[in-house]
């Protein structure tokens, strides 16, 4: 399978997930043009696309969605939450509705198996994805303020993973955000924080997770830099047997489509 980051930031996010025979978006909040011009970065084209899973309802991951969708009919999945809030209370303009599905536990698109993962973020009923494919899995992890021992297990014998590094602390605390804003980042329904991401790297880390690309990073509270060396102190310094050393990572693009993985 392939992992590739469209764009990954809190500005907007579009991540492609691809087998041997499914190709699969994950979130589009960005426009129209930018997620075709991504696709085609990737050797792909909208026709291509089997399937759109939404992880929740705000903007910067479904800005796009209506726009997109009257141009591409695709079917779209979320958890029911997602789905009830985007037909009753998201303004996606014109769409065909009957495109729109619930996924429970799991669903098949060809041969990717797609299970989604609750998560605490404040949103309607938000959720992650798991995709495997043969002995193949990955995972797209944004927009959680928390983990616990439950996300940890359901995250178990990844081979490559997407997921957030969204803030510094340091960064936030001092940084130009009003305090409710704040708040907001840093609580259990908020965001993680490049420390808080390395720890949970490190909790579902195994001889199998080779390949770690960081996203969902904010323009104005991260650097690149800050959270790719912050993770990999952090791997380092953590009581586990695996290093940063045992992982390739990367780091995605806030605004255009950047780093890929195969597994």
């Amino acid at each position: 399978m392939e992992l590739a980051s469209i764009a990954s930031g809190s500005s907007g996010n579009c991540i492609l997930v691809k087998s041997d025979n499914a190709n699969i978006i994950v979130d589009i909040g960005i426009s129209r043009k930018r997620v075709v011009e991504g696709l085609e970065f990737f050797d792909t084209k909208p026709s291509d696309i089997d399937a759109i899973f939404i992880t929740h309802e705000h903007l910067d991951h479904i800005k796009g969605l209506g726009v997109y969708l009257r141009s591409f009919a695709t079917p779209v999945y979320g958890s029911k939450g997602t789905i009830d809030c985007l037909k009753n209370e998201i303004d996606l303009g014109p769409v065909d509705y009957s495109l729109f599905n619930v996924i429970d536990e799991r669903v098949e698109i060809n041969d990717i198996v797609v299970k989604p993962i609750a998560t605490k973020h404040d949103a309607a009923e938000p959720v992650l994805y798991r995709f495997e494919s043969d002995d193949s899995a990955v995972a797209v992890v944004t927009d959680l303020g928390c983990y616990d021992k439950g996300l940890v297990q359901q995250l178990q014998g990844l081979d490559g993973l997407l997921v957030e590094a969204n803030h510094d602390v340091n960064m936030l605390q001092v940084g130009p955000y009003p305090y409710n804003l704040k708040t907001r980042i840093w609580s259990d329904q908020g965001h993680l924080s490049n420390e808080t991401c390395a720890k949970l790297v490190d909790e579902i880390s195994s001889s199998r997770l080779k390949h770690v690309i960081l996203g969902h990073l904010s323009g104005e509270n991260n650097y690149p830099d800050l959270a790719y060396q912050t993770v990999r102190n952090e791997l380092d310094m953590s009581d586990s047997d695996i290093t940063s050393d045992d992982i390739e990572i990367k780091v995605a693009n806030r605004k255009s489509p950047s780093v890929k993985i195969v597994v």
